[in-house]
């Protein structure tokens, strides 16, 4: 109707105070900081590796590289005499250094294939349906948890010529006693089994790990088509495992490269020499040797830069074979 009016009700928010602009920078300021939060902070948070590597990782690898380019002695490791590359000539004509790294080689192999084979024979039997499974891999990791030390010293009376149980279970079996630290391939084979010992759990927990992984698929497929366990062994778990059978080799044969504790303690009247004929040195027991026993530290310098070099080429070598082997897959 004409000259009616209408009122409106008054809404619950009139009246109520305005909040007042917030004070001139707060808001800039804030953003400012999450913005450096995000953008700084990943570096924060991995800085301390970085750090902690260069100070314990990279600086001794360049000063080691330094000093193997001079002639210096630990008893005077400040007084250096320049000689370039003749510390690294001289080991091309050390027989020493290259006993030293046949013996490297030799129980690297005696350690790394027997090893390895049997830690993927005991992942498949873990990857079983076991009662108590659980408690069997806790029980293939116990030797890897023990003390190199421990598990030499025990190997060694193990290996003992007169009163050793290995040779006493050869005169069981109508053989006779065996010297193993004197001797040079037996020698090397007894290092070779503390180091199968320690280190076949680890390496079947990664296999076990490995395993896991393959799609259940695939072995109902080769059961339908009439596969015996043994056939999906060699052709499911295998392929599938070429990767990780791969990561294995390299990290043993790393390690195989860097042996020093077993042999060091498995003749402990012998010291770094690794027997009385060296029989047994490794690179680790020579480079040992040439620094702290002889002091000679710009040639410990130099076996330690071999060393290096020759990790270089396993890793390249690993490198090409897994391109290759994912050109395949």
């Amino acid at each position: 109707m004409a000259g009616d009016t209408t009122t409106v009700a008054p809404s619950r928010w009139e009246g109520a105070p305005v909040p007042e602009p917030a004070e001139g920078g707060r808001k800039p300021r804030r953003s400012r900081l999450h913005r450096w939060d995000l953008r700084w902070s990943p570096y924060a948070f991995v800085a301390p590796f970085f750090l902690f590597f260069g100070v314990f990782g990279l600086f001794p690898l360049l000063y080691t590289g330094w000093a193997s380019l001079h002639r210096v002695e630990l008893t005077a490791p400040d007084e250096m005499e320049w000689v370039g590359l003749r510390n690294f000539s001289r080991l091309l004509g050390d027989e020493f250094f290259w006993n030293a790294l046949t013996n490297t080689v030799t129980i690297g192999l005696l350690s790394t294939v027997p090893q390895l084979l049997i830690a993927l024979g005991v992942a498949h039997l873990l990857n079983q349906r076991l009662r108590g499974s659980m408690f069997f891999r806790v029980a293939v990791l116990t030797p890897y948890a023990t003390s190199v030390a421990a598990a030499t010293l025990v190997f060694v009376l193990l290996f003992g010529r007169d009163h050793g149980m290995i040779n006493w279970a050869l005169g069981l079996a109508g053989l006779d006693a065996v010297d193993w630290q004197n001797g040079a391939w037996t020698s090397q084979l007894a290092v070779s089994t503390i180091v199968v010992w320690r280190w076949t759990g680890y390496n079947a927990l990664i296999y076990l790990a490995a395993m896991q992984s393959i799609p259940h698929e695939l072995y109902e497929s080769a059961a339908l088509d009439g596969a015996s366990p043994l056939q999906q062994f060699l052709h499911v778990t295998i392929p599938s495992l070429r990767p990780t059978i791969l990561f294995t080799c390299v990290v043993s044969t790393i390690g195989a490269t860097q042996l020093f504790g077993e042999p060091l303690l498995f003749n402990g009247g012998a010291g770094a020499t690794g027997g009385a004929d060296h029989q047994f040195q490794t690179l680790g027991l020579y480079l040992y040797e040439q620094g702290w026993v002889n002091l000679h530290l710009g040639r410990a310098s130099a076996i330690a830069w071999a060393m290096f070099l020759i990790l270089l080429i396993i890793g390249a070598v690993n490198w090409l074979v897994a391109r290759r082997l994912r050109r395949s897959s």
